[in-house]
């Protein structure tokens, strides 16, 4: 009986990698975010710098907030630079899966705080729809600030899929 035993779990072991995926573990209800990811041995990385939000308004130079936007604007603009930093080098934003956010407050708002509802706003556009199903493990932190006064968002991903066979 041990040998059958250990014979089933042997080849299961070895037919493993060949069907090993990236799990999703979703945390259930509405969520937006994941609770976490399982990403076997053979998946492709790649891990992306924050990126920040471009100006609303390439040809003049930035000297406001208002030059980049509000919280949903500058979320939505620092994606779309992930979204093609992502496909030139092969991935696509349902690749994506953990994601850090650090949000600095914002000036319009009385209390200090990061518009967390803006920039769930913008999330949301790349996350979780009918072109992209799929959400990610995610974090999001309030910063005292970024690199330059005018930021708001700045956003760093890291992606996984199988490696092509």
């Amino acid at each position: 009986m041990k040998t059958l035993v250990l014979g089933a779990v042997g080849a299961a072991l070895l037919a493993a990698p060949g069907s090993a995926q990236i799990v999703r573990h979703s945390s259930g209800g509405n969520a937006v975010i994941l609770e976490g990811v399982s990403v076997p041995a053979g998946a492709d990385t790649l891990m992306l710098s924050g990126q920040l939000a471009s100006p609303i308004d390439s040809s003049k130079r930035p000297d406001s907030v208002e030059s980049f936007g509000d919280t949903k604007t500058q979320t939505i603009s620092a994606l779309n630079k992930i979204k093609g930093i992502l496909a030139s080098r092969g991935y696509a934003m349902s690749d994506i899966i953990k994601m850090t956010v650090f949000v600095a407050a914002d000036p319009k708002r009385q209390d200090g705080k990061m518009d967390f509802a803006g920039m769930n706003e913008g999330y949301r556009q790349f996350f979780g729809t009918p072109e992209n199903p799929n959400l990610v493990a995610r974090s999001t932190i309030q910063v005292a600030g970024l690199a330059g006064p005018y930021y708001l968002v700045e956003i760093e991903v890291t992606a996984a899929k199988m490696a092509a066979r």
